[in-house]
């Protein structure tokens, strides 16, 4: 078979050659199985038109009849500007004839490649639907690390606050207790240096600091009822 002719369609059935001229003496009967035959054929002709075979077949020729144009086209420049060209160099010569062996392993060739990437591709997806669910997964995650973080932000400010409304006070308690031999008084910023030396020097001699202790007792409990 040459390689540039598409194979033909399948045969029509006898009937539609001519049923009445082989069964004049039941025209009726012969014509209704013609019609039925010729359905027939025309369904088959069009599977076969839609066939992979054929698809190919007639790709082929289109291809040679571009490549003709084409030659034709190089001879015409060649003899108009004088400059020959190679046209073995412009076009394959590799040329497979349909329906030969060597054409139906190269088809067998192409359909196992295109079912290893179709299989490749499966993969890929099922992979990115693996992913898409991780994505989705750590974006709810971190959503609720940045509600906790809020929450936390919020406890912490409170906190604060409180601890600052705590020194505050506790100042202006003591604002009216100095501390015995220097006679220093706290302020918000010196709080913390106040409350160290009023311990020290409690220390050094309980017994002579007593009443002290008794006021500095009755301070912390009074702002202890406050902030509760």
């Amino acid at each position: 078979m040459s390689p540039s002719r598409v194979p033909p369609p399948p045969c029509p059935p006898a009937e539609l050659l001519g049923a009445n001229a082989l069964h004049p003496a039941s025209p009726t009967r012969y014509l209704d199985e013609a019609e039925r035959e010729k359905q027939q054929y025309m369904k088959e002709l069009r599977e076969y038109q839609q066939s992979e075979a054929y698809k190919m077949c007639t790709e082929k020729i289109q291809e040679k009849k571009i490549k003709k144009e084409d030659v034709g086209t190089v001879g015409v420049n060649t003899l108009l500007n004088g400059h020959p060209h190679k046209v073995s160099d412009t076009f394959s010569t590799f040329d497979v004839p349909i329906f030969t062996e060597e054409f139906l392993d190269q088809n067998k060739a192409r359909e196992a490649e295109l079912r290893r990437l179709r299989k490749m591709n499966t993969e890929f997806e099922e992979q990115n639907a693996i992913l898409q669910k991780h994505t989705e997964s750590m974006n709810c995650a971190k959503e609720k690390l940045e509600q906790e973080l809020v929450q936390e932000e919020r406890q912490t400010l409170a906190l604060q606050q409180q601890l600052q409304s705590v020194r505050q006070a506790l100042t202006a308690s003591f604002a009216s207790l100095p501390i015995p031999g220097t006679g220093e008084t706290p302020t918000l910023s010196t709080l913390d240096f106040y409350m160290a030396k009023l311990h020290s020097a409690i220390e050094s001699n309980p017994l002579q600091h007593e009443p002290l202790v008794l006021r500095v007792k009755e301070i912390f409990a009074q702002n202890s009822s406050e902030h509760h």
